[in-house]
């Protein structure tokens, strides 16, 4: 079934030309490039190299790196509209498309000048992909709980460890590992790793097979003393979990993006389907219970839409609180994406249900937005924190 194709259907944010000729751009890929294959990717759980290769010819990989490295040195909010686009179409492909900048930000920010020479231009050229490593069997919403060790010998650190569940493992060039030089200082001991694959000893493990975005590849990294140099490390000892919760915080948006676009490609199958489905002699639409159902869909989608954007500007201002923002931005547009998808099924009835139909993968791809990057109960706590904070 062919979605209904809106030119504008959310609210009018005040875009400048870059911004609404970079949406365009994104919808235009999605819907010529992407939509006729997600079925296929989803199904055979497959990697889209060429995709991302196009992405990259596109310049979208420019998006999140400085001008001073051959990026154009934008900021959340246009990686956000992207994601927002792509995802609304597929959002396993929106997560390949999106891991990078969580991969590669760390080294934008944190990195010295020599490590940002070195990686910073072929990941803004899309000739190289990026991951970061941080979860792990024992560190997941405890992310300080981090088991993998570093030790330094001589003139580089030995690192032995597992990370489980990294998006883009294995196809990635670039890896930003989170581990541990010295267990007893605990959260204070992590220490941010910039490694490259094909280092001896860094190996990878099973390819995952998931509920949703099939799309994306996700896998173990395995470290059997592998030698990192001592400039491989980022951002100075002991500032691993810093560089991690910050990196989230930045990234967050992104999630709620994804979410958002997901959320939107919902309910634009079960509106298009809600006017061409005749019961009782009329299209549902004219049943009063499946107007209220997209009035509230819609409703929801635009409140997330405005708390993300609000968000990214503010990230993209220099505000370096944004924590609290970020949780809630990350953990409504999931909430909301899931209940849209599961409405949109609903609408959509025993054909929502089956795989002919787009609105049962993008419940799947839904699910993990309320997951990964800091599940949507750690966003709570992350958000009742920093309003305790505010009473101190």
């Amino acid at each position: 079934m062919q979605a209904f194709s809106y030119n504008s259907y959310h609210m009018n944010y005040f875009f400048n030309e870059k911004q609404q000729t970079l949406i365009e751009l994104a919808r235009r890929f999605a819907n010529e490039r992407i939509k006729p294959v997600r079925a296929a990717l989803d199904a055979e759980n497959r990697f889209p190299f060429e995709l991302i290769k196009e992405m990259g010819r596109m310049d979208f990989f420019r998006i999140f790196i400085p001008e001073a490295y051959e990026g154009f040195g934008w900021g959340v909010l246009e990686l956000s509209l992207v994601m927002e686009e792509i995802s609304r179409v597929c959002g396993g492909v929106g997560t390949s498309f999106a891991v990078n900048a969580l991969g590669a930000v760390p080294i934008v920010q944190w990195g010295n000048e020599e490590q940002k020479k070195k990686y910073l231009p072929d990941v803004a050229s899309g000739k190289k992909l990026c991951a970061f490593g941080l979860t792990e069997a024992e560190a997941g919403s405890d992310a300080g709980n981090v088991q993998s060790r570093a030790v330094l010998k001589g003139d580089h650190y030995v690192l032995n460890g597992t990370k489980i569940f990294i998006t883009n493992a294995e196809v990635a060039d670039i890896y930003v590992v989170i581990a541990s030089v010295n267990p007893k200082k605990g959260i204070r001991g992590l220490t941010a790793f910039i490694l490259e694959k094909g280092m001896p000893g860094f190996r990878f493990g099973k390819k995952e097979d998931k509920m949703g975005i099939r799309a994306s590849h996700t896998a173990e990294l395995i470290f059997e003393n592998v030698e990192v140099p001592k400039e491989n490390v980022l951002g100075g000892i002991g500032r691993g979990f810093f560089i991690a919760m910050k990196n989230f915080d930045h990234s967050r948006p992104g999630v709620g993006a994804q979410a958002l676009g997901i959320a939107q490609g919902a309910l634009d199958e079960a509106l298009y389907y809600a006017k061409q489905r005749i019961q009782f002699g009329e299209p549902i639409v004219a049943q009063q219970g499946i107007k209220f159902m997209l009035a509230d869909m819609a409703t929801e989608i635009e409140a997330a839409r405005a708390l993300i954007y609000s968000t990214a500007r503010m990230i993209d201002a220099g505000e370096q609180k944004c924590s609290k923002e970020s949780a809630m931005s990350k953990y409504f547009a999931s909430d909301v994406a899931m209940k849209v998808t599961t409405d949109a099924i609903q609408i959509m009835g025993g054909y929502g249900y089956m795989k002919d139909y787009p609105v049962e993968k993008m419940m799947r791809d839904a699910k993990i937005t309320q997951i990964y990057e800091g599940t949507n109960q750690i966003q709570r706590l992350v958000v009742a924190q920093e309003l305790i904070k505010q009473l101190a």
